[in-house]
């Protein structure tokens, strides 16, 4: 499995899956065709590659107190602004503007991945997803998702751990 995901790896090609490589991290890539008149990118995801949607996560950019701060979320539920300040300490939280969060991490909405961003933000992943084996993000690009274990992504994006997600 490991060498068709670096075959996938090699054509996907975005600064995320490079920098998976770069770490020698175990992942799988998993690319479908994205319909843009779906109303969620993660749960279009989690359709796509059957897998249930408390494994697939998204990531959001917030603003906590003046900062833009990543929160990695499962798809089935929504991010929790006060627990995601709490987490870094910070007082309040709002959801960042959406060009502002594309500039920064340098992906489109709805393909922001946690990884290979073009600034390393601060990163937050939400605690249940210690509770899987592997879980998906975005790789980088609308309908491009990566499947690798919770603690490689907490490692590789420095991520606290924090129940940041409401169902």
């Amino acid at each position: 499995m490991a060498k068709k995901a670096k075959k996938q790896q090699q054509s996907a090609g975005t600064p995320a899956t490079v920098a998976l490589t770069a770490a020698g991290v175990d992942f799988t890539v998993h690319a479908y065709d994205h319909d843009p008149s779906h109303p969620s990118y993660g749960e279009e995801a989690a359709e796509a590659m059957g897998v249930s949607p408390d494994r697939v996560f998204k990531t959001l950019v917030a603003d906590v107190d003046g900062s833009l701060t990543v929160a990695v979320v499962p798809v089935a539920g929504s991010l929790d602004l006060k627990a995601l300040a709490s987490a870094v300490g910070g007082k309040r939280a709002a959801m960042a503007d959406p060009a502002l969060a594309e500039r920064t991490t340098g992906y489109v909405r709805g393909g922001i991945s946690p990884l290979g961003q073009r600034k390393r933000l601060p990163t937050v992943l939400d605690a249940s997803a210690t509770g899987h084996p592997t879980i998906c993000v975005s790789a980088g690009r609308r309908g491009l998702e990566v499947e690798l274990s919770p603690a490689d992504l907490a490692a590789l994006t420095h991520a606290a751990l924090a129940p940041i997600g409401r169902s």
